[in-house]
């Protein structure tokens, strides 16, 4: 990949393979994976998830092989306070569990890989918690890239592939959040702007690729280990080498006596737990997951343009069932309730002939500030997964695929119940989850976590074709 025009040619990558950080796992703390939205699962395979977080849950967890596991906070959809709230909880259950088992552990803040979400908040509370218990922070290590997305950090400036080649993350639309909007683009600044100037711009460290690639292990893990006060350090990542070379130093220094808190995405956790890029589900495991009874159900939350490209190529390659739910009847309280009836009926019958799309209208609603619109976001999501909670009962689908962050999380905590599964893998290279839910109503039924906003335009498609062609196979 080459530097930006103008700027020094990137030094040439250093190869570290995934094996060589899964040695150095011997004696590393386990992680826990506080993911604002299920997405972050896309990128493993074999690791747990709980969406429940009671002390006897994280002991199932830790009682699982594997380098960590991931618990389900759903913190996104929530305003601030509730967020804060919700990750000390978790944190103190982790602790409590971590205690009982003899397992020692360590935090990461999983959120999105294009910079929306509540930081400082998450991290801040973490360390709050930790301090409480004898610990505290040193370092937040801040590595948002997701290299399968094209989300890169490069010279301390995030970006995301575009059609039209690599653009700063500032200058896409997920900058526009109505929520978690900003304006900066270099990560030093993108804190000091979340910060409100609490961590300023110049105390931000920044591990750029000039560093990670000619830098030795421990030339890395003593950088690290220098960082005091819980400073924030920003991580580069063009490609997976560059973030195995940093999960060996985090995990040097942590040897050492360092204490981090990591708030990445979706590409960090594979490197910290060692694992490499790896296929997506074979078409025989797939058959083996997927019911034959009947059809699949798709559930469309996202509203990011993508989405919306996707769906329609989705109605061109094949013939489904659309049901829509109109955001604002939704909204309206005296006629909500009978459009849900009829969403429901519709869609049920809907599934014993082919797969059935349940989705939001597409014209998005915001209300006048973040908080109004954050609220008719969790609106919205709640009423989708009624609806998607009542069809599952109604008619259990073969399996349901969950297309939008606050979606996936509403639809497998509220409307199927999932209180733990197991990551499976992958539908697509490295995007795309699919969870084998082991608890609950949806045991065995095939969880598909599809984001908002990765993939290309025939990726949704393409998705469903394999899943519906799994359930051709047994039928």
């Amino acid at each position: 990949m080459s530097a930006a025009q103008g700027s020094p040619p990137l030094p040439p990558v250093r190869p570290v393979a995934a094996a060589e950080v899964a040695r150095a796992l011997d004696g590393a703390p386990r992680v826990v994976f506080l993911d604002d939205d299920p997405t972050g699962t896309q990128t493993i395979r074999d690791l747990p998830v709980l969406t429940r977080w009671g002390v006897e849950d994280v002991r199932w967890a830790l009682g699982r092989p594997g380098a960590g596991f991931f618990v389900l906070t759903n913190t996104r959809s929530l305003a601030p306070d509730r967020a804060a709230a919700r990750d000390r909880e978790v944190v103190e259950a982790c602790l409590a569990a971590s205690a009982a088992e003899g397992v020692a552990l360590v935090f990461a803040s999983r959120s999105d890989s294009t910079l929306r979400g509540h930081f400082p908040l998450e991290t801040d509370v973490v360390g709050e918690v930790l301090a409480e218990h004898g610990g505290g922070v040193d370092a937040v290590l801040l590595a948002p890239a997701f290299t399968d997305a094209g989300r890169l950090t490069i010279r301390g400036v995030h970006h995301v592939r575009t059609p039209e080649g690599l653009v700063p993350v500032a200058d896409s639309e997920f900058a526009r959040d109505a929520t978690f909007g900003y304006r900066s683009s270099r990560l030093a600044d993108w804190v000091a702007e979340k910060s409100g100037g609490r961590i300023p711009a110049e105390g931000v460290v920044e591990l750029t690729v000039d560093a990670i690639r000619p830098g030795t292990t421990d030339d890395l893990a003593a950088r690290l280990a220098a960082v005091r006060g819980g400073g924030v350090v920003a991580v580069d990542s063009a490609v997976d080498d560059d973030l195995r070379a940093v999960a060996l130093a985090v995990l040097a220094a942590e040897r050492g006596g360092a204490r981090l808190v990591y708030r990445i995405g979706p590409s960090f956790v594979r490197a910290r737990v060692g694992q490499d890029a790896q296929p997506p589900i074979d078409d025989a495991t797939l058959a083996d997951l997927v019911g034959s009874d009947a059809h699949g159900l798709v559930v469309v939350g996202s509203h990011v343009a993508l989405t919306s490209t996707q769906l329609a190529r989705l109605g061109e390659r094949r013939r489904f069932a659309a049901v829509e739910l109109d955001v604002p009847t939704l909204l309206d309280d005296a006629r909500a309730g009978e459009h849900l009836d009829a969403a429901v009926a519709a869609a049920t019958a809907a599934l014993a002939s082919g797969p059935v799309v349940l989705s939001t209208s597409r014209t998005l609603v915001t209300g006048a500030d973040e908080a109004t619109s954050l609220d008719v976001a969790r609106r919205v999501s709640a009423a989708l997964s009624r609806t998607v909670g009542r069809v599952v009962a109604g008619r259990r689908p073969g399996y349901v695929v969950a297309k939008g962050g606050i979606t996936s999380s509403d639809v497998a905590t509220h409307a199927l119940g999932i209180d733990r599964a197991v990551v499976r893998g992958s539908l697509l290279p490295g995007i795309v989850s699919l969870w084998e839910p082991v608890s609950g109503p949806a045991a065995g039924l095939p969880y598909v976590v599809f984001a908002g906003n990765v993939g290309d335009a025939d990726s949704l498609a393409d998705v469903v074709d394999r899943l519906e062609g799994a359930v051709g196979s047994r039928s």
